[in-house]
């Protein structure tokens, strides 16, 4: 049984992205904005849902090392086999405002969780701090939008009542298909002898990252580079600022010092992501292989740890 709940949650996740990224690149299209602005938006914090959801709950329930591990954990994989995934299908463009403003940013909010998690505590202040920087950053991006309208697209764009229902819909079928794939990828792993701990570091945190990839590869083979590099940059942005700042503001977060490798390995990460993206003004396919090999040696390290 739980071999069939599998497959089907791997057919709502490739089926929902299919529907998701038409309909986030539909409205796209009828405001008249950049893909790469929806990308960073509504698609990023549309496929962050299941971050959100269990990095918040831990947070309440006091399992902060949950809370915080997620998030790391999640961009790491947003990083390296989301943005490699999708650059594997096809190179992909960077244009240069996410050059000069969202991968900035992505570096600035990882070297300030960074500081934060020194002493061993995320406070409440700390995460009043993180919230402010993603409403600053959102209001940025609006404006930003606003003044980059762009002409009409001759494909074919829905009305914004049908768009919405496709991200709705798709948006949905996304999230659930996650949750099987991971609630049953867990009970099969168990029944051959994975522990709690590494099923939790691997199954756990690719599975909350399931939405991202399958949406980014989905944009990519659609030729959405705006969409597919906007999704896993945006949500790495919204997982630190909003995940984490809104975890600390209601309860503080205690920082198991393990994962300080973990995140310095991420700060190193997001500066190769902007190497790469300032090389040519894309990441090759070459690097998105190299991205994939850095992923598999550092699941190795982790379970081997």
């Amino acid at each position: 049984m739980e071999y069939l709940l599998l497959i089907a949650g791997f057919a709502l996740l490739i089926k929902g992205a299919d529907f998701f990224v038409d309909g986030a690149s539909s409205i796209a299209r009828a405001l008249k904005v950049p893909s790469i602005v929806i990308g960073l938006t509504l698609v990023s914090l549309g496929t962050s849902a299941p971050e959100a959801a269990v990095s918040i709950t831990a947070g309440i329930a006091g399992n902060s090392d949950i809370s915080l591990g997620n998030v790391i954990g999640s961009n790491i994989f947003n990083l390296l086999p989301v943005i490699g995934c999708a650059a594997l299908f096809q190179a992909i463009p960077t244009q240069k405002d996410i050059q000069k403003r969202d991968l900035p940013v992505n570096v600035l909010s990882t070297l300030l969780l960074f500081a934060m998690m020194l002493d061993g505590k995320i406070g409440r202040l700390e995460g009043i701090i993180l919230l402010a920087g993603i409403i600053i950053y959102m209001v940025v991006l609006v404006m930003n939008s606003l003044k980059n309208r762009t002409e009409e697209s001759s494909e074919k764009t829905y009305s914004v009542i049908i768009s919405l229902v496709l991200v709705a819909v798709g948006l949905t079928a996304v999230i659930l298909g996650g949750q099987l794939v991971v609630n049953n990828a867990t009970i099969i792993a168990r029944h051959f002898g994975m522990s709690d701990t590494l099923v939790a570091l691997t199954i756990v945190a690719i599975g909350t990252s399931l939405p991202e990839l399958v949406t980014s590869v989905m944009a990519a083979r659609k030729g959405d580079s705006g969409i597919a590099l906007g999704n896993a940059i945006g949500s790495c942005i919204f997982n630190i600022l909003f995940i984490i700042g809104i975890s600390s503001a209601l309860a503080p977060i205690t920082v198991d010092m393990h994962l300080v490798t973990d995140i310095i390995l991420l700060i190193i990460v997001n500066i190769l992501i902007y190497i790469f993206c300032r090389t040519d003004d894309k990441i090759s396919r070459l690097e998105g292989g190299a991205l994939l090999a850095v992923y598999v040696a550092y699941t190795v390290y982790i379970i081997l740890r």
